[in-house]
Formats: structure tokens, sequence, C-alpha cells
């Protein structure tokens, strides 16, 4: 089946005046585009996402205010290895997971 697919795509009958045997290239140049498109579009975006998201993690500190990725908006009250305590609107506290943090909120 893998050869069969394989023909189809190296394009199987050659052009007529074509030497025949010879390898077919073009499948490999597909293939390497493939591969490219595929990394530039989405392996190298998401790297740069978690490693800003690691920095962020990094940089964090008491009396920053933050959004969670539910939606909670807060500001640091305490900080662990694997948690945040975020003090809430309403004055009450709740302790999250650090990695649950979505983003710095800019000041409005």
């Amino acid at each position: 089946m893998l050869l069969t697919l394989l023909a189809v795509l190296g394009g199987c009958v050659p052009p007529e005046g074509a030497e025949e045997g010879g390898f077919d290239w073009t499948l490999i140049i597909f293939i390497v585009l493939l591969v490219a498109i595929f990394y530039f579009l989405i392996i190298r975006p998401q790297r740069r996402q978690q490693k800003r998201h690691q920095e962020l993690m990094q940089e964090l500190k008491r009396g920053d205010k933050v959004i969670t990725t539910g939606g909670i908006y807060g500001i640091v009250d305490s900080l662990s290895d694997d948690s945040v305590v975020l003090k809430v609107e309403s004055g009450g506290t709740i302790r999250v997971a650090r990695n649950s943090i979505a983003g710095q909120r800019q000041e409005q």
C-alpha cells in the first residue's frame, strides 16, 4: 500500500522520451517542503509561546496582577514551587496551580 502511494505521488509513468528507471526527486522535495512548512507553522510558534510562558513564571512576584486560564483575575499574594495564592476582588484568596497563570494583566 505504501509503495502504491509513493508511486502515485512520484508520478509512476515517465513522460515520453524520458529515461526509465531513474529516481524521481520530486517526491523527496515534496516531503522536505511539507516538513519545513509543518515546522514553521506549528512547532516554532509553539516553542516561542512556551518560552514566553516560562519566562513569565520565572519573573512572577508578589503584587503582580494576573489572569488565570480559567478567567479569574487576581493579585499574587504568595508563591510556591508549584502553586500561587491569588487575592481576588471579593477579598478572598484562592490557590491555583502555577501553570494555570495565563498572563499578566495590563493596568487599565
